[in-house]
């Protein structure tokens, strides 16, 4: 089945965008990035996405994060739908933040398995589902979620993740609770000792008690 896994590296492809033709490493330059594709250009819930996105264009490269969208429409298409995103956030004079790639054959959505079987267009063929793909500055996939086409993402739980993703891997012996936001306390992996945490984590280590007795629940605060 075609598509990506964590891990993989993400392929190198070659595109046509709103801002020419680019080779996606190249793009990307050893910087964190996120890949979001949409069904259709010129449709209600993309544009409320898009301009989601752009509003939020700054805090995405304060993170060191670069944006690139994907749709199956023509560069054409998307430069003309790029100034109704901007014109729903009422920021019509301005340039889309962020390019959009053109996949007019679904070769690269195909490739990277984003087609959505269930939503047909009008010649009958299948159109992107609203796929997240966050790659890291070593160009391998560190996190992809795929949701339908009639479902629109919440792009603050996007940056929450990429937070999250930025965290663990600068600090390799902690990982994320359900609902972690930053600045919340961390937990220590489950092979981290005891010893190792005192040392690792000056701030101390607390353990949450349960019925088990086992001591696997150890939070610090970074």
């Amino acid at each position: 089945m075609p598509g990506i896994l964590l891990g993989d590296e993400f392929p190198n492809f070659e595109a046509d965008t709103t801002i020419g033709r680019i080779k996606f490493h190249d793009f990307l330059n050893k910087s964190w990035g996120i890949l979001f594709s949409h069904p259709k250009d010129f449709t209600p819930v993309c544009t409320t996405e898009l301009a989601c996105a752009a509003s939020l264009s700054d805090k995405f490269a304060k993170r060191g994060v670069k944006m690139i969208a994907l749709s199956i429409d023509s560069v054409e298409d998307h430069c003309g739908w790029s100034k109704d995103v901007m014109a729903f956030n009422s920021q019509a004079s301005s340039p889309l933040p962020f390019p959009i790639i053109a996949d007019e054959k679904r070769q690269l959505s195909t490739k990277l398995g984003m087609l959505d079987p269930d939503e047909i267009d009008g010649d009958g063929m299948p159109v992107t589902a609203r796929c997240v793909f966050v790659i890291g500055p070593d160009n391998r996939l560190k996190l992809s979620i795929l949701y339908p086409a009639t479902t629109g993402r919440n792009f603050d739980e996007l940056l929450r993740v990429i937070d999250s993703l930025q965290l663990t891997a600068a600090q390799k012996k902690v990982a994320t609770p359900v609902n972690w936001k930053p600045g919340d306390k961390v937990m220590v992996l489950p092979n981290v000792s005891d010893a190792e945490a005192a040392t690792l984590f000056p701030n101390g280590v607390t353990n949450k008690e349960v019925p088990s007795g086992k001591k696997y629940l150890r939070y610090t605060q970074l």
